[in-house]
């Protein structure tokens, strides 16, 4: 049985990751041929990951992730939904992600963007 809370709380641990410890929170939560595709970007394995999580931090320095509400999930299959904002503001960018589960981490991940800024 997984544990859906532990997996999207150490999804969202490793998008708020700084360098330093960004490698170890990816193994933790993603296997190593982990593929990750949403409206925006896409990447594979954990150096795909890292680049993806470098380019939102970089496109937003200061916003932190956050889960919304409680992760939910059947047999292999994860579905949460996350805010990106300024650490204790509110959020500028929501989705909700749904993932493929090996291992008790995420093989497979497809993000839905629910909420962007106004243009």
């Amino acid at each position: 049985m997984n544990d859906f809370n532990r997996i999207a709380e150490a999804y969202i641990a490793a998008w708020n990751a700084e360098v330093g410890s960004r490698s170890v929170l990816i193994e933790a939560a993603f296997t190593v041929d982990v593929a990750y595709r949403d409206p925006i970007m896409q990447g594979d394995g954990h150096a795909g990951i890292g680049g993806l999580i470098a380019g939102v931090q970089g496109q937003f320095p200061g916003f932190r992730f956050t889960l919304k509400g409680t992760p939910d999930g059947f047999a292999d299959t994860i579905r949460f939904s996350w805010a990106l904002g300024p650490d204790g503001d509110e959020s500028v960018i929501e989705g909700t992600d749904v993932g493929l589960i090996e291992n008790g981490r995420l093989k497979q991940v497809t993000g839905f963007i629910d909420k962007v800024p106004a243009q």
